[in-house]
């Protein structure tokens, strides 16, 4: 018996299929959507796909032009800083609460792989002899990184501060699609971090726990407005973005 494709599933359809080539980087910050191509890449009419269109504006992920159509949000130095002071906010108590609490043996060990996950990383860029990841690297590296952060908000057992916490690393990573790759330096620092935060945690130590994890989020902001003032120089000066990270 045959499957009935309903609105619904169009829909869905739609909206995976987009936003998977935004988290990609397929489709880049300032992109302007072609409902028309995308239509016809899913054969589907373009009903199903402006609800899909919509609802990835509410999220954030695309903005309206005013020339009309939708492009993909690209944050001005505001808006990232912004985003990463919610992070601090949110991320910041999620990690005091966990420490309040005892980690579950399958937290601890999924934070203790992660952990040394950025230092294999490391290892592996030193062996290599490149200055920086490279952009497969670089995708791990953000996958690690986030499942680290989220699992410490899933361990304070708050499920409202997890939903706010991931929309907001999702809104990230899309600027951290044209981040350059990290060198051996920032892995080791990462690392530091994550291993000493997960320290505090385990010995029950909040305070400790907080203090180090607000220190962490504002030192990658600093390095991600380094960045975006560095692009936006080299966009103005028209110059190529060789050693800027962009997924195959």
């Amino acid at each position: 018996m045959n499957k009935v494709t309903t609105p619904q599933s169009i829909q869905e359809k739609a909206y995976t299929h987009i936003r998977g080539r935004i988290l990609s980087g397929e489709l880049a910050p300032g992109t302007a959507l072609s409902e028309a191509s995308i239509a016809r890449e899913l054969g589907n009419s373009r009903g199903p796909l402006r609800e899909a269109v919509r609802r990835l504006t509410a999220e954030g992920l695309l903005r309206s032009s005013p020339s009309g159509g939708s492009v993909v949000v690209d944050f001005s130095r505001r808006e990232v800083a912004e985003l990463y002071e919610l992070r601090e906010a949110l991320e910041v108590y999620a990690a005091g609460k966990a420490a309040e609490h005892s980690l579950r043996p399958l937290e601890l060990e999924t934070l203790q792989g992660l952990v040394s996950a950025v230092l294999l990383l490391r290892d592996e860029l030193v062996v290599s002899g490149e200055h920086h990841l490279g952009a497969e690297a670089m995708a791990r590296f953000i996958r690690i990184d986030l499942q680290f952060h989220s699992t410490l908000v899933r361990a304070a057992a708050n499920s409202r501060i997890l939903k706010a916490v991931a929309d907001t690393r999702v809104l990230l990573n899309i600027f951290g699609i044209r981040r350059r790759g990290h060198d051996a330096a920032q892995l080791a620092q990462i690392h530091r971090y994550h291993h000493e935060i997960l320290l505090a945690i385990t010995r029950k130590d909040p305070g400790e726990a907080m203090r180090l994890l607000g220190e962490h989020i504002r030192v990658s902001k600093e390095e991600r407005l380094k960045e975006h003032d560095e692009w936006e120089r080299e966009v103005a000066l028209g110059l190529p973005h060789l050693d800027t990270y962009a997924p195959e």
